[in-house]
């Protein structure tokens, strides 16, 4: 049985950062698609072609590099997919092609580019897009002078889909993939709890697994923040969301500092369980108190209205708690876990505080971080504002 899990999984946490990868990427890739479309059709209707190859390819490159990137690289792309296209086409005619002609473009296109003081991008395109040329049209006798308004028109399409044609909601976006990394926290967190009270060290694993699928959701969210900004940045109907957008931008370095401090926070848990070790009570209600906090926070960054100061005072409950396990069982083997919630309570802090606003420095009449998370017998007032 142990085996059997042990081999599922690791299965089961790829299967999740793929699913993971696949959704915060689900809509630029369908509209991609739809650029391709639109750009065949385009070029089909104004030049009279009957397979304008190059437009659809050039609105892929360039809305591929549209979303998530900044918008000179995606006109660089653009610029590099006409240069190769327009030198391939005009040195075909005079020495044909083959082998060794295609070495020859590919020299002339990527030296020509490197010349006009293109970047790794433009330069690269431009070879690939003059051997993309002589590839589907393989003839000597010239090409069609039409491939070079089809990559323009490909390429005006993309940027014009990515601006204008149905731009994503950065701020859905965004939130979907915040809300994901805390939904994993928060069960993970959980499994830690059940795993530390039962002293049960297949959960403890099962909760690690877990923990280290969160990475993935982590690297999602930074792509959905820079391509939220890029769409609020370019796209009219999007400017507004930026004040949202900034509420979830400012706390993503605690959250992706949470993620790491829960994977290390498994790791001990998992090391102190398999060595035969027996956590006290209060130690997993405070890893409890871990995920309750987990849950306050992803519904005060979901509320403009809310401070996070839910979030706040459960998270210093939990660490309160976490020092009061080690002060009843002065154990080395549990200093490390005990360190460890602690770590993760003032990362729930300090993302709360980021979310609101206020960047670690309190309300008035509230406390700040570092007092909020002093361990006491008051642990149940370290919210409580000052008179």
């Amino acid at each position: 049985m142990t085996d059997r899990l042990a081999r599922s999984l690791p299965s089961r946490a790829g299967a999740r950062r793929a699913l993971m990868r696949l959704r915060g990427r689900a809509w630029p890739i369908l509209q991609t698609a739809a650029a391709a479309v639109a750009a065949w059709y385009a070029a089909e209707l104004l030049l009279n072609e009957q397979a304008p190859v190059f437009a659809p390819i050039a609105a892929v490159i360039a809305l591929g590099a549209a979303y998530g990137q900044r918008r000179e690289r995606a006109l660089e792309l653009v610029g590099g997919v006409v240069l190769g296209i327009g030198l391939a086409d005009l040195l075909v005619q005079g020495i044909g092609s083959g082998g060794w002609q295609l070495g020859v473009l590919v020299l002339v296109a990527m030296s020509t580019a490197v010349m006009l003081g293109g970047g790794p991008v433009l330069v690269t395109e431009a070879g690939v897009s003059a051997i993309l040329l002589v590839l589907l049209e393989p003839s000597g006798t010239g090409l069609p002078p039409s491939r070079l308004l089809e990559a323009l028109i490909g390429g005006a399409i993309a940027l014009a889909v990515a601006a204008l044609a149905f731009p994503p909601d950065p701020v859905l976006h965004v939130g979907r993939s915040v809300q994901s990394i805390f939904g994993g926290l928060g069960r993970t967190l959980e499994q830690l709890s059940e795993a530390l009270a039962s002293d049960d060290a297949e959960r403890a694993e099962s909760a690690l697994w877990s923990a280290r699928a969160l990475e993935e959701g982590v690297r999602g969210l930074g792509d959905a923040l820079e391509l939220g900004r890029e769409t609020a940045r370019f796209a009219p109907g999007r400017r507004a969301s930026r004040g949202a957008l900034d509420r979830y931008e400012r706390p993503a370095l605690q959250i992706d500092y949470t993620v790491l401090d829960t994977r290390t926070l498994a790791r001990h848990t998992l090391r102190y369980l398999r060595a035969g070790g027996s956590a006290p009570p209060t130690l997993a209600d405070a890893v409890g108190g871990l995920a309750r906090a987990v849950w306050a926070l992803a519904a005060a960054l979901d509320d403009p209205s809310d401070s996070g100061k839910e979030a706040r005072k459960l998270a210093a409950d939990a660490a309160a708690l976490a020092t009061r396990s080690f002060e009843e069982r002065p154990e080395l083997a549990l200093a490390e876990i005990v360190t460890q919630v602690r770590s993760t309570a003032i990362d729930i802090v300090r993302a709360a505080e980021a979310g609101a606003g206020t960047g670690g420095v309190a309300a008035p009449g509230e406390l700040t971080t570092e007092e909020l998370l002093l361990a006491g017998e008051q642990a149940e007032d370290v919210a409580r504002p000052r008179s």
